[in-house]
């Protein structure tokens, strides 16, 4: 297979640097173009960021001279790490251009017509971009993929009224360098800005039922309370829910342990073989323990036990610079490419 050409925007930030990371060495697509803000532009990669990844800069990608966020790339499929106070006019200048972005801001994620995309969860709004020369598809919110990919088993087979969810979000959310040592160490901070309304109206659409091109929101009551803790990667959810048609426990599992969906059944390379592990262990997950499950791109589940105000809680864990930002976001890109959505991309 030829390989795709692809570019990022916000290549120096920790999403970005994810993104190349990830994309390094991916067999669909190659990392072409690395684009930032002005103060970066002009550079080569290696001294316009600080790498702070596990893995090693490549140095070919290190030598890379970096571009400035306009959209006249020779890649048409661009990966958007842009921070949300330029992201919205950047991307839809990109779309507008006949580019397809895959952004992992929250800018466009409540247009009517862009897609809120988890591929496992809701690949058929991909519609709403069918036949487009140029379009967005947004990730959600760290903390919603997490929750959203525990709950869409469950709503699918019992129905869900509403839900009650807490979140300790490791530090990497905030990017980098995020909260300062002497306000997270010790501590846990109650207060992330706009998190709780993510969480509140994401699940909604990305629930939502897909018909005559619009989605129509799912009707869940979703209340939620966000919390910074000091854990450095991997978002940990105390989830309530109380459903339309209460199941038992082994269903509710067996849902969860037998869940497969589309990336899975096409094989794509970043999808997790189980989007979701149920733990039986009553200390599990752990973010150091769980987090990098599948590479990162599963989510684990523990404690499903009775609730005396809903029906059910349990204990979602997700890793949210993987499966939470730029590996869900590349797996939308693989899912887009498997299923024609990119045949109109030609490299120039």
């Amino acid at each position: 297979m030829k390989k795709l050409s692809v570019a990022i925007l916000g290549a120096t930030g920790s999403v970005g640097q994810k993104f190349v990371e990830l994309l390094s060495d991916h067999p669909w697509f190659e990392l072409t173009e690395l684009c930032a803000s002005e103060r970066s532009v002009g550079k080569k990669y290696k001294e316009a960021t600080k790498w702070v990844m596990p893995s090693s800069l490549k140095t070919e990608i290190g030598n890379k001279e970096v571009l400035p966020c306009e959209p006249n790339l020779k890649s048409k499929l661009v990966f958007s790490a842009l921070d949300s106070s330029v992201a919205g006019e950047i991307e839809t200048e990109f779309a507008n251009n006949g580019y397809f972005i895959i952004s992992n801001s929250k800018n466009h994620r409540f247009d009517s017509d862009v897609p809120l995309l988890i591929p496992e969860v809701n690949h058929e709004h991909l519609e709403l971009i069918k036949n487009k020369s140029g379009a967005i598809v947004t990730n959600p919110n760290c903390s919603t993929i997490g929750l959203a990919l525990a709950i869409k088993p469950l709503y699918d087979a019992f129905g869900i009224e509403s839900i009650n969810v807490v979140t300790m979000q490791a530090i990497s959310g905030g990017g980098y360098p995020g909260v300062p040592s002497m306000d997270i160490l010790d501590n846990v901070v109650p207060y992330i800005s706009g998190e709780e309304e993510k969480m509140k109206t994401e699940p909604l659409k990305i629930l939502g039922k897909f018909s005559n091109n619009s989605i129509e929101n799912a009707k869940i009551k979703i209340s939620a309370q966000c919390n910074r803790v000091s854990v450095i990667d991997g978002h940990l959810e105390n989830v309530q829910i109380k459903f339309k048609n209460k199941p038992s426990k082994e269903d509710i599992i067996k849902v969860w342990t037998e869940f497969i969906s589309v990336p899975q059944t096409l094989g794509l390379p970043s999808a997790p073989k189980k989007p979701i592990y149920y733990f039986e262990e009553d200390h599990l997950p752990q973010p150091r323990l769980n987090r990098n499950l599948e590479n990162g791109m599963a989510v684990s589940i523990g404690r499903l036990r009775d609730c005396e105000i809903f029906d059910y809680k349990f204990v979602v864990l997700s890793h949210n610079t993987v499966r939470g930002a730029a590996g869900g976001t590349l797996l939308a890109a693989e899912l887009m490419k498997a299923q024609g959505y990119l045949n109109g991309i030609i490299d120039e």
